[in-house]
């Protein structure tokens, strides 16, 4: 039986601002539990809500990012049901008119690009969040009210790769922009994902079931895959009404979906529309001046960097998988060094080292401008490709300049022409019977020859005035 998937995601990202989205309170991570906390957080009697104009800006962009219709107005509503993690028992969001509605953008999958379609993009409050244990649980205030972006899909992916392409682009994009660090780590992105199978002559989907709060682009791919099974077994196994619209979460013990609830209908949220904020007519001319804003994006610049500076379509993704990464490459050009030269860097050295030691290019000691003097050294021929190689090594162990640590080691290599010359004609009388060999015809002797004068020079000679004296004194 053919059975296609279908899966439509809801992607959750806090964005940065000084303060929350409808408070004064500080918005910031804290692992100081009910650290950044004000009486409106606390739905305290008495507390209005007051927008926090960052963060609308910040959700107009990535609307524009998307290609979304944005609302001439802005409107807030409540959701109302019970949230025990939000002291007023309902959400502030965002539902008559989503900020951008009816967007498209395409993302990377395997060298092809797939169009996903977005349903609506809007702004919200975030929840507080739960710690629970066996018999009680804590709550912490720090993250409720911080503002939130929804992206909802329509159900137009077909495949978990493509989901998470999807997912890592709107990374990216949140990164790029810096409307948001997205920061996986810091909970700063959450996704639910869902999932229904129909066969291929089926006119109306099947079923959809919900899972909840995946917290990992892994953990995405893993629910679906295990979803797509799940069911799949059950509509092979003549049970298809066993599928129910409900909501469940990924177990990372079991590697399993776990029933949570029946899902509840949207119209038991019973919208409507918050009284304690006004509507707000948005200027064009600020939006605008919001798309000048917007910087080149990932898949834009990697086509800049394979028509402009002829990288390949691997490198070109390497190099763009982060703003970080795109950041210092484009730091790399400023400071004159070759595009190929400074992509080959990047992709095999620097990525080598950072996977190795689990660290992000910001955070790496050998910048741009580090880089730039040693690749000045190598191209003009004081240090060897060998020494160059030990010497990114020493850089980023002793961190210290570059120009100190070839002084110290004695790097430098030596060009001295009248110096040169006489080292090779004591090395050529000393081996009189492999020069007799070399103009014999045994023409691998010259490497042999090439072999001795690095060895006397400890490496240091230039191997391109040592060929060239070799060639001028052997003829």
């Amino acid at each position: 039986m053919a059975l296609k998937v279908v899966i439509g995601l809801e992607m959750h990202c806090e964005l940065k601002t000084i303060s929350k989205v409808f408070t004064k309170s500080k918005n910031d991570f804290s692992e100081v539990p009910n650290s950044n906390v004000t009486p409106g957080d606390m739905a305290f009697p008495g507390i209005l809500p007051v927008l926090n104009k960052t963060a609308v800006k910040n959700a107009i962009k990535m609307a524009l990012c998307l290609n979304c219709e944005i609302t001439e107005e802005l409107i807030f509503d409540r959701k109302n049901y019970y949230y025990p993690d939000l002291p007023k028992g309902y959400q502030i969001t965002q539902n008559t008119k989503p900020i951008g509605t009816n967007g498209v953008i395409e993302v990377e999958v395997n060298n092809e690009l797939i169009k996903v379609q977005i349903h609506d993009i809007h702004l919200e409050e975030d929840t507080a969040s739960l710690d629970h244990f066996f018999d009680y649980s804590l709550i912490d205030y720090n993250r409720s009210g911080v503002p939130l972006l929804e992206v909802v899909t329509e159900p137009c992916i077909d495949s978990p790769d493509v989901a998470v392409a999807f997912l890592e682009h709107m990374r990216n994009i949140y990164k790029y922009t810096g409307v948001s660090d997205a920061d996986t780590k810091k909970g700063q992105i959450r996704c639910d994902v869902n999932v229904s199978l129909m066969e291929e002559s089926d006119k109306e989907f099947g079923t959809k079931v919900e899972v909840k709060n995946v917290n990992s682009f892994s953990s995405v791919h893993a629910a679906i895959l295990y979803e797509i099974d799940r069911q799949t077994k059950l509509i092979e196994a003549g049970k298809k009404d066993e599928i129910i619209q409900e909501t469940r979460r990924w177990d990372e013990e079991t590697l399993s979906t776990v029933r949570m609830r029946e899902k509840v209908e949207s119209v038991d949220y019973r919208y409507y529309i918050d009284p304690n904020i006004p509507k707000f007519k948005i200027d064009p001319l600020w939006i605008k001046e919001i798309k000048d804003e917007i910087p080149a994006l990932p898949l834009e610049r990697k086509n800049l960097y394979i028509s402009k500076y002829d990288l390949s379509s691997y490198d070109a993704s390497v190099i763009i998988k982060t703003k970080e990464n795109s950041d210092y490459f484009e730091e790399c050009l400023s400071l004159k060094i070759d595009p190929k030269e400074a992509s080959n860097w990047i992709t095999s050295q620097i990525m080598g080292y950072l996977n190795k030691y689990e660290l992000e290019i910001n955070e790496f000691y050998l910048t741009p401008k580090r880089l730039s003097v040693i690749l000045d050294y190598l191209n003009k021929g004081k240090i060897s490709s060998k020494q160059a190689k030990d010497l990114f090594f020493k850089v980023l162990e002793e961190e210290k300049e570059p120009e100190i640590l070839i002084k110290k080691y004695g790097m430098e290599q030596l060009d001295n022409t009248e110096e040169l010359e006489k080292i090779i004609k004591t090395i050529l009388n000393n081996n009189e019977n492999q020069v007799k060999e070399y103009k014999e015809g045994k023409t691998n002797m010259f490497d042999y020859f090439v072999g001795q004068v690095m060895k006397e020079t400890k490496g240091k000679a230039n191997p391109i005035k040592v060929k060239e004296i070799l060639l001028k004194e052997l003829s």
